[in-house]
């Protein structure tokens, strides 16, 4: 098989498992803490607040994506297959071509930092960048075949993971915070769970005893408080519903 063809093959693979990296993030975390230094993992509320920030700007990338992009884009590809009703390039898309991959970067290098290690650190970063390669080369692959020329030149000024110092064109939809909740509101929570669970995890590993230190546990079920309420929302109403998103 030639190159093209496996990349894109292992790409579409890829998406298909995208819940595997916040386990392996996890898993692996835990390891990290267990093996590591105990000392270099105490609680230091500033250092872990800055953590904390780190993994929020990414979701904030989220946010911009998603809250400005119409149906059918920006991450509405499925287990079946590619969704691309029309090519994303204004907004963030006209800064860089995979905003909702460099947010899941820093929403994921929060936690990485949590644990405190260097090593650790770059393992992930390097995993990231391979196996969200693929994915972005699939994806790009579909996108070149049905929007041709219109893609070239797109992607021939934006770039596809670390933004240029491009003209920024404004998007063309309003922000819609009903898409942004309907649509986030697992991750967010998920980011949430991951810092509980190392919190949880490191506690567990200094002293055997098992509890939470209070701001994650405060943070954590506030995180579930909402959402709950926005899962009701979203199973039982109509009102996260917005036409063209």
């Amino acid at each position: 098989m030639a190159l093209v063809h496996e990349f894109e093959s292992s790409g579409n693979w890829l998406f298909k498992r995208r819940t595997w990296p916040p386990v392996l993030l996890v898993a692996g975390g835990m390891l990290m803490m267990y093996l590591g230094n105990r000392q270099a993992i105490l609680f230091d509320l500033r250092n872990e607040m800055i953590f904390f920030g780190v993994s929020l700007f990414g979701q904030l990338i989220r946010i911009l994506t998603i809250g400005f992009t119409p149906k059918n884009t920006s991450g509405r590809n499925t287990v079946a297959g590619q969704i691309a009703d029309e090519l994303n390039v204004t907004g963030i898309y006209s800064l860089v071509r995979h905003p909702l991959y460099l947010g899941n970067f820093f929403v994921m290098l929060g936690p990485v930092l949590f644990v405190r290690s260097v090593w650790f650190a770059v393992v992930v970063c390097l995993v990231y960048w391979i196996y969200y390669e693929r994915i972005m080369f699939a994806e790009e692959q579909y996108l070149r075949r049905k929007f041709g020329e219109l893609y070239d030149k797109w992607s021939a000024t934006v770039g596809a993971f670390i933004p240029f110092t491009g003209k920024f064109i404004p998007p063309k939809l309003s922000f819609s915070g009903r898409n942004v909740l309907r649509r986030e509101y697992h991750s967010f929570f998920i980011m949430f769970l991951i810092f509980t669970l190392f919190d949880l995890s490191r506690n567990y590993f200094i002293s055997e005893k098992i509890y939470l230190t209070p701001v994650w546990m405060y943070l954590f079920f506030s995180a579930a408080a909402v959402w709950v309420l926005v899962r009701i929302l979203d199973k039982l109403t109509n009102w996260l519903e917005v036409e063209g998103r």
